[in-house]
């Protein structure tokens, strides 16, 4: 008889239910101990200790990475059986084919819980419901995917903790894997582990996704000779002994299988050709002949559960019964350990598989895919069977090309850019039709770039181009490598792509030429001066303006457009009743949803360019909201930085900061990359000198990195209000330039004038300070706007005299005001103050500074609050320094949570809006309650006492 592996080797399972079956496995039940795993006693405290945890209601996410074969596999069923007894298990494993099917791993994870979807709020079921197929509806953002996800398993996790477990990971579809990684991102207090293994070396780039790692390397040579005479029948050549360990580097799969197909006399004196190929490649190579060895119909049968992704059973011996493949073909792949049939489909390992898939011939695997697409029901899973059509069809076919087509658009329908890529690429394969086909790749390179899959989008329209046979075709494509390059790197040549698209479209299409000026326009704005030849918002501006009008009437955001391509050529004074006209036609007219979110940003930038804070604030706001309604969360980050930007100005930084915070999540939780402009004016007139400092320095860096010149700008803008803030006048006025100066009256570089002013005039260089308000006078055009002409009154103040600069400064204070910018109002009676004590008016100076920093203090200014109390005492008033008090000692985010909480939010809106789970939010307030010392709700008011942002105002003009 065959020796068995040595019992300190046997991987431990539980009965029925391997670690590699296709399909979700959820199981409460009482296991048993599982043996120690030879070699691997680091590997198994990481696990202890991660279970434990667990069990004592933390949470935890792993990632066990590492080399076919390594033991990964092993590893998770080692957790699996020692987690039986206190967790409910649910397993997965990936496979390669399934790649194509949108959430198709998610929808087996999350199956055996969906009896708690009812529990979860109303955006979030559907969202569940629509991305698994289970009823119509818009295709869900893909992070409300993984927060409805992270609070299902929050919920199943409540009566018992839950332990989840991803074998394969490389193989998940993307979705699915985005949505995992999201998943355990955020885990916290739930009382859920989310472990995936990821093979290295196979599959999509998968290395960099934020979570903590197990990377599992060869075991010692002492174990892994053990191995080896575990399964070496006859004598084993020492040096050939030790040439196997070396060679297979401790990796117990090779190990265990390899000498299982060498010869007595290769074992004992190595006597043989030496092997070419990976290790992965020996072991497919092994089991591949130990498959060619088995019974035909039983190759034939493996073959057909090696093709069926899904791994059903009924499925598969429909086929084989078609084929005239009896149930007697089972036994021989059971006996050799290969592949077992029972209720469901399991292969010995997952490299069985792909070695019985691999060596099988073309005609082979064509076969197998069409016995399969016959026994799959076109009804209820008209998909699949399109999928096996597709790959049973070797020329054109255009029914299964339009199967597949119908297919994708299906996939997309729930959100799976990436399947309706895959799909649309295979149609386009099977098109005769040279149109079709090209549309067909053009719609599937759009799906790719949704994704984020920006080498397979320029593939696929390398592809297209290379099809093309007219023009409209060929810019199509130029349009889409634009709009690429715009996705992957905000600067750089996105904006030049997009100019020339939109110069070829004019004739073919001036519609969409005008839209895609739009996207060029956006694309030069966050570029600035990092955009390359040509795509400069000047040249951008220019050639929206020399292109044809189309005959339909432009809509509110193209007026936008049109308004600030006026604005770059002509100034302020010429764009204010185009971008004004807009703004109200944007609160005046119905306009989809979409459209909001495509230009929001670009309606706040008219609002700002005109000094109208308030439809500044309207149109974000609006853009937020329907974000978060729909789910929309790649457009809320840079929504939300408008908001912040404004409750800044407006001197609610408790408002501002939450928004930061919620900013923060996202990025967290999504791995978006905008540059965070609102937490660096926050962190500015906070005062903060190393925490700003490191900020500015930061999004500098990672601005230029990304080709995103705006970051640059708005960064050093942020430092010259710090440094003006804390006395630091010489680096305010070395931040108070843009990094070019060829975009004189842009927004930035307007704002930066009066912290230039202002710095000027504190180091004594007049001339520099004449200089910038003469250019904030010519470019500024405030018009009617108190916001920009209380910044113009404050600058020409501090370079007046006598009775005119005291009127001017009044007039500061009054407009900003009217305005409702109390930081800025906050800074004209500070810098008054300080004129006034130089005039030696120490009386009404005293008056001017107590209320700046009253004002100051209460909106935790502290750089601007420091600067007033020194100019205080100099005056010769004592001024008492701040209490220190106990909401210092809560961390960030248990602050948010803590003021949303007071502020009458319940833990699942909380948890909503942080991208958390409800139990998580539970967990941060006990700790804020044990911090404040209070014990419920009621006494957060008391502790956290909402400060005064100022008298309302509307949210729109």
């Amino acid at each position: 008889m065959r020796r068995g592996r040595a019992d300190c080797a046997r991987v431990p399972c539980v009965r029925g239910t391997p670690g590699y079956e296709i399909g979700s496995i959820t199981r409460d039940i009482v296991g048993h101990a599982a043996p120690r795993l030879r070699g691997r006693n680091a590997e198994l405290r990481v696990l202890d200790q991660l279970r434990d945890d667990v069990r004592l209601g933390q949470s935890a996410a792993l990632v066990v990475r590492g080399e076919p074969g390594i033991g990964k596999t092993a590893l998770l069923r080692y957790l699996a059986t020692t987690s039986a007894a206190n967790f409910r298990l649910v397993e997965i494993a990936g496979v390669e084919s399934e790649m194509e099917f949108a959430y198709a791993g998610l929808h087996q994870l999350c199956l055996p819980m969906l009896d708690h979807l009812a529990a979860l709020p109303d955006p979030q079921q559907s969202a569940l419901r629509v991305c698994f197929g289970l009823t119509d509806g818009v295709a869900p953002d893909r992070f409300l995917v993984g927060l409805a996800t992270l609070s299902l398993l929050a919920e199943t996790a409540e009566a018992r903790p839950l332990m989840c477990l991803v074998d394969d990971a490389q193989w998940l579809d993307e979705g699915s894997f985005e949505v995992l990684c999201f998943v355990a991102r955020r885990l916290a207090a739930e009382s859920v582990a989310m472990i995936l293994a990821i093979r290295d070396g196979e599959g999509p780039e998968r290395g960099r996704i934020g979570l903590p790692e197990l990377l599992v390397t060869g075991v010692a040579d002492e174990d892994a000779r053990t191995l080896l005479d575990s399964v070496v029948l006859g004598r084993l050549d020492e040096r050939v002994r030790d040439r196997l360990v070396d060679e297979t580097r401790g990796n117990p799969l090779a190990l265990l299988e390899l000498p299982r197909g060498m010869s007595a006399a290769e074992l004992a004196g190595g006597f043989a050709v030496p092997r070419t190929g990976g290790l992965a490649a020996q072991v497919e190579s092994h089991y591949a002949r130990r498959v060619r060895g088995l019974p035909e119909p039983t190759q034939r049968l493996m073959l057909l559960a090696a093709t069926d992704a899904i791994g059903d059973a009924t499925t598969i011996w429909r086929a084989a019964s078609a084929l005239g493949i009896g149930t007697d073909a089972a036994a021989a792949a059971a006996g050799e350990h290969l592949l077992e049939i029972g209720a469901s489909v399991r292969f010995h390992h997952p490299l069985v598989r792909s070695a019985v898939y691999g060596s099988a011939s073309v005609e082979e695997r064509q076969a197998a895919h069409r016995a399969l697409a016959e026994a799959t029901d076109p009804d209820t899973d008209a998909d699949r069977r399109a999928w096996h059509l597709a790959h049973a069809t070797s020329g054109p076919d255009d029914g299964v090309a339009d199967d597949l087509e119908r297919s994708a658009a299906r996939a997309q329908a729930r959100g799976g850019f990436a399947a309706a890529a895959a799909l649309l690429g295979r149609s386009a394969s099977l098109t005769s039709d040279p149109r079709t086909r090209v549309e067909r790749r053009l719609v599937a390179a759009r799906s790719h770039l949704r994704t984020g899959s920006f080498d397979a989008a320029l593939g696929t329209l390398a592809l297209a181009e290379s099809e093309a046979s007219d023009e409209f075709v060929r810019v199509r494509v130029e349009l889409l490598r634009g709009l690429v390059a715009s996705a992957s790197n905000a600067g750089s040549d996105a904006s030049v792509r997009l100019v020339r698209a939109a110069r070829r479209l004019e004739r073919l299409d001036p519609a969409l030429a005008r839209q895609t000026y739009s996207d060029a326009w956006g694309a030069a704005m966050y570029a600035g001066h990092l955009a390359g030849p040509g795509g400069s918002v000047v040249d951008v501006s220019l050639a929206t303006r020399a292109a044809p009008r189309p005959d339909v009437p432009r809509g509110p955001f193209g007026q936008v457009i049109d308004g600030l391509a006026i604005l770059v050529v002509d100034g302020r004074a010429a764009a204010e009743p185009v971008l004004r006209g807009a703004l109200r036609r944007l609160f005046t007219e119905e306009l989809p949803a979409d459209n909001w979110l495509h230009w929001g940003v670009l309606g706040t930038v008219a609002a700002a360019a005109v000094w109208d804070v308030d439809s500044c604030r309207a149109v974000g706001t609006r853009q937020v909201e329907l974000a978060r309604r729909l789910g929309a969360l790649s457009v809320l980050p840079a929504a939300l930085n408008v908001l912040a930007l404004v409750a800044t100005w407006q001197g609610d930084f408790e408002a501002a900061a939450v928004l930061v915070a919620e900013h923060d999540a996202i990025k967290a939780a999504t791995g978006i990359q905008v540059a965070p402009y609102g937490a660096m004016l926050l962190s500015a007139y906070r005062g903060g000198v190393p925490e700003a400092s490191a900020l500015v320095a930061a999004t500098t860096r990672e601005s230029a990195d990304r080709g995103e010149g705006l970051g640059i700008d708005l960064a050093r803008w942020s430092a010259a209000i710090l440094h003006n803030g804390v006395s630091q006048y010489e680096t305010a006025l070395a931040m108070a330039t843009p990094a070019s100066a060829e975009l004189p009256g842009m927004l930035v570089s307007t704002w930066m004038l009066p912290e230039r002013v202002e710095a000027a005039v504190r180091c004594e260089q007049p001339g520099l300070a004449r200089t910038a308000l003469a250019e904030f006078e010519r470019t500024a055009n405030p018009g009617r706007s108190d916001w920009g002409l209380g910044l113009g009154a404050r600058s020409r103040a501090m370079l007046s005299d006598g009775e005119q600069a005291e009127d001017l400064y009044r007039e500061a204070i009054s407009r900003l005001d009217r305005a409702g910018l109390r930081a800025e109002q906050a800074r004209a009676h500070l810098v008054f103050g300080e004129w006034l004590r130089r005039e030696n008016r120490r009386s009404d100076a005293r008056t001017e500074l107590r209320t700046a920093h009253k004002m100051f203090v209460a909106m935790s200014a502290d750089g601007f609050a420091e600067r007033a109390r020194r100019e205080l005492q100099a005056t010769g008033e004592h001024v008492r320094a701040r209490r220190v008090d106990s909401v210092t000692e809560l961390t960030p985010q248990e602050e948010h949570i803590a003021r949303l909480a007071r502020d009458g939010r319940t833990n699942p809106e909380i948890a909503t809006e942080l991208f958390l789970s409800a139990r998580t939010v539970e967990w941060h307030l006990r700790k804020v309650f044990t911090k404040l010392g209070i014990t419920s709700r009621r006494g957060l008011r008391d502790a956290l006492p909402a400060r005064d942002p100022g008298p309302p105002r509307g949210a729109r003009p």
